[in-house]
């Protein structure tokens, strides 16, 4: 199947994951000028009427550098919503992506077929994430167009499935567009999703080290210091499994080797005391390894790009 034409002749094959609290439009402008899909939760913007303010920022600043920069198109931007009931936001933020003709709107958190429909009917394309292979048939049989395999080791709400059996069962029967999630922060590593099946490397982490980041300097500097072995898999943070920088745990007054499992039932993703408890605690995936400075956006991925063609050319590809 051929990609939708939103997500076809990338510059480089690369959409960049909305990070919870640290995307905003900075980040995602500096993503989608330099080639890349820039993203970010709707819920990112609070009040909730910032979504409106931050969509008008996005489209507009993307619109004059195409005109501006003809030869160099700006690529695609994605709105991350969480359809989970508790996300009291969501009717409003889907009516203000309907405003704005969002071209990619990212689900997480169940499968809808009325959020789909929403965005289909705006001409946009929906991308939902899954962490099995049981998700992705659910998605794709309530109407995304898309999947987004969230393996392990990715940042945040993590599966543990890892990305080569995840994959390989997906591309049994969906020949549809398909990002792979976890552990990816090279150029290198965007080559191998592609060899693997994946249309598109999602990377998340590697971004929150970048000027651009709404996150604090102690996050983006952990991120620099940090590897692999500095990421905790826990579900007490949010009731969903996911991956931790350990430095933020131990600052926040807790052992990382033992900490509680929390009751998926008290999952919240509206903001409120159980956000305000957590803020402090930083989600990050695995290949941070490859993190060296914290850096532009523009330089990041400029340095991804070099990667990925030195990685073609090791394999004579291209």
């Amino acid at each position: 199947m051929p990609l939708p034409p939103v997500l076809a002749n990338l510059p480089l094959p690369i959409i960049g994951s909305p990070l919870f609290i640290v995307s905003n439009p900075k980040l995602v402008i500096e993503q989608c000028k330099a080639g890349v899909v820039g993203s970010m939760p709707a819920l990112n913007a609070r009040p909730a009427s910032l979504v409106d303010e931050w969509l008008a920022e996005i489209t507009e600043t993307l619109a004059a550098w195409d005109r501006d920069h003809p030869e160099q198109k700006s690529a695609p931007f994605a709105i991350n919503q969480i359809v989970h009931k508790t996300n009291e936001r969501l009717e409003h933020d889907m009516e203000v992506c309907a405003r704005y003709k969002v071209p990619i709107v990212i689900t997480s958190l169940g499968a809808r077929t009325d959020i789909n429909d929403a965005v289909h009917g705006w001409g946009g394309v929906v991308l939902h994430d899954i962490i099995n292979n049981k998700f992705a048939k659910k998605a794709i049989e309530k109407g995304a167009d898309g999947l987004i395999a969230v393996a392990a080791g990715a940042g945040g709400h993590a599966g543990t499935r890892s990305p080569f059996a995840l994959v390989q069962e997906i591309r049994q029967w969906f020949d549809g567009p398909l990002a792979l999630s976890g552990s990816i922060a090279s150029g290198g590593a965007v080559l191998a999703a592609q060899a693997m099946g994946a249309d598109f490397a999602y990377i998340g982490s590697a971004f929150i080290a970048t000027e651009e980041a709404r996150a604090t300097e102690g996050y983006k500097q952990m991120i620099v210091e940090s590897t692999s072995d500095d990421i905790v898999y826990s579900s007490l943070f949010t009731g969903v499994h996911g991956n931790y920088l350990r430095g933020s745990i131990v600052n926040a007054g807790l052992d990382p080797d033992n900490l509680p499992e929390s009751d998926p039932s008290k999952m919240s993703f509206g903001g409120g005391e159980a956000k305000k408890a957590w803020k402090d605690i930083w989600g990050c995936g695995q290949g941070i390894g490859a993190v060296g400075a914290v850096l532009p956006a523009r330089e990041l991925i400029a340095r991804l790009k070099r990667e990925y063609d030195e990685a073609r050319r090791r394999l004579a590809i291209g």
